[in-house]
C-alpha cells in the first residue's frame, strides 16, 4: 500500500482546498479537489499538474517531472514534483497547488470540447 502517512501529511498541508481527497491509483495516490485531478503522491513525494507555463516554476528549482517505467520504458507525465519548501509551507503549497487545479481545470476543458 502506498504511504499513508506521507499522503496524510500532504492532504493536512492541503486542507484549504475544496472537495479535497486522495483516491489509490497505480501504486500511488491521485489527489483531487473536486472532479479535477490535480496532485500525485508517489514514494513519499508531491508532484503538481503542469503546464508548458508553470513548469518552469518548478525546474527552475531543480524539481523533475513524474515518471514511471512501462514495458522497459520510461514514461513522463505532465506532473513536477513541489519543491521541500514549498511542501513544507501550507499557505504556499496552497497557492501552487490552486495553481495546478487551474491547469487541470484548462485541460479538462480543452479534451472535453468537440470539433463539428
Amino acid at each position: 500500500m502506498p504511504d499513508d502517512s506521507f499522503k496524510e501529511f500532504v492532504l493536512d498541508q492541503l486542507s484549504a482546498l475544496p472537495e479535497l481527497r486522495a483516491r489509490a491509483m497505480f501504486g500511488a495516490f491521485a489527489l483531487f479537489s473536486g472532479d479535477k485531478t490535480f496532485g500525485i503522491v508517489d514514494e513519499g513525494r508531491l508532484f503538481f499538474k503542469t503546464d508548458t507555463q508553470s513548469q518552469s516554476d518548478y525546474t527552475l528549482r531543480g524539481m523533475g517531472p513524474f515518471t514511471y517505467e512501462m514495458k522497459g520504458k520510461t514514461m513522463t507525465m505532465a506532473y513536477h514534483e513541489v519543491p521541500p519548501d514549498v511542501l513544507d509551507n501550507p499557505q504556499e503549497l496552497t497557492h501552487w497547488a490552486r495553481k495546478a487545479i487551474q491547469i487541470a481545470s484548462a485541460k479538462k476543458k480543452k479534451a472535453g470540447k468537440k470539433s463539428k
